[in-house]
């Protein structure tokens, strides 16, 4: 499918075809998660955080290693070049001469694509402000197939901050390329990106709601985020939604059954910790994978897999 030094920038990139393709090679990496392979040896992926992670960056790391290859990169750019003013493109064209591939998470929206245009190399997007995050959405995908059996037919909630969450917008995106029933769970200050709906909103049936209980009943799939505080620019509009939304067992009467309660981490207080060790509670397994989705884009894009 010609995914080989092939850049990940936004999951609006992707055909369903490829989409599934990716999956397909991710479930084929199940074995390899514990006993491990070295079908990536002497080849090197840079990660560079200039953004707080731990599941996406470890993820990467472990991923690669499981493949037989090494990591480099740093988490805190205060320990960087960054801090005596090296611009993004430079530091891009410096670090690709270090590696085969660079994950770069960034705070700025349109940082990886700008990367990717100054890189000889591949470019993973683990996160550009609050545009985008897919392979977030390759794994999210990818959990619920695994758990489900199957996307299309499903009725699919995503409920939380839907106006920053990057991971939102990209599963959005994502979603719209399957047979499935959409509805958007948020306060009205933090509704759908405009963007993302113009570009959903026609190939899939679409409903925007502010109250989890009207839509519960019909749900398959809730896909919970965070409130965000670290993106809004006014601290009192934070104030005013924080909180808006707290799933527990309470708020799960009527459930159908079945439903599985997705979620990328961290969570604040958004689900509560009752509900963790119930049938719906599958954001833990989501971290595994995190890995094996990645494992195969890892090995898609350095060649080791076609």
């Amino acid at each position: 499918m010609g995914f080989e030094g092939r850049s990940v920038v936004s999951i609006k990139d992707f055909t369903r075809e490829e989409l599934d393709y990716i999956l397909d090679v991710a479930e084929a990496m199940e074995p390899l998660y514990d006993k491990g392979s070295d079908m990536l040896r002497g080849k090197v992926l840079a990660l560079l955080f200039f953004e707080p992670s731990t599941r996406t960056r470890l993820s990467f790391e472990v991923a690669m290693k499981k493949l037989g290859g090494a990591t480099i990169g740093f988490a805190k750019p205060e320990a960087t070049s960054v801090m005596k003013g090296e611009n993004l493109a430079d530091t891009i064209r410096v670090v690709e001469n270090y590696a085969d591939a660079i994950v770069l998470r960034h705070p700025r929206e349109g940082s990886a694509r700008l990367a990717a245009e100054f890189s000889k190399k591949p470019i993973i997007n683990a996160g550009s402000g609050a545009e985008e995050h897919p392979t977030q959405a390759m794994l999210d995908l990818y959990t619920v197939r695994r758990e489900r059996g199957r996307i299309d037919g499903l009725n699919i909630g995503l409920m939380g901050d839907l106006r920053y969450g990057r991971t939102v917008h990209s599963l959005a995106y994502a979603l719209s390329l399957y047979k499935v029933r959409l509805y958007l769970i948020s306060p009205p200050e933090l509704r759908m990106r405009r963007e993302v709906l113009e570009e959903i909103e026609g190939k899939i049936p679409v409903v925007e709601v502010s109250d989890l209980s009207e839509v519960l009943p019909e749900l398959d799939v809730l896909y919970v985020t965070r409130i965000q505080k670290e993106r809004f620019a006014d601290p009192l509009e934070y104030e005013r939604v924080k909180g808006s939304y707290r799933v527990d067992l309470k708020a799960l009467e009527g459930a159908k059954e079945g439903l599985i309660i997705l979620h990328p981490l961290p969570r604040v207080d958004e689900i509560a910790p009752e509900v963790d060790n119930t049938p719906y509670a599958r954001y833990f397994r989501q971290v595994r994978s995190g890995v094996v989705v990645r494992m195969a884009l890892l090995a898609l894009i350095l060649g080791a897999v076609r």
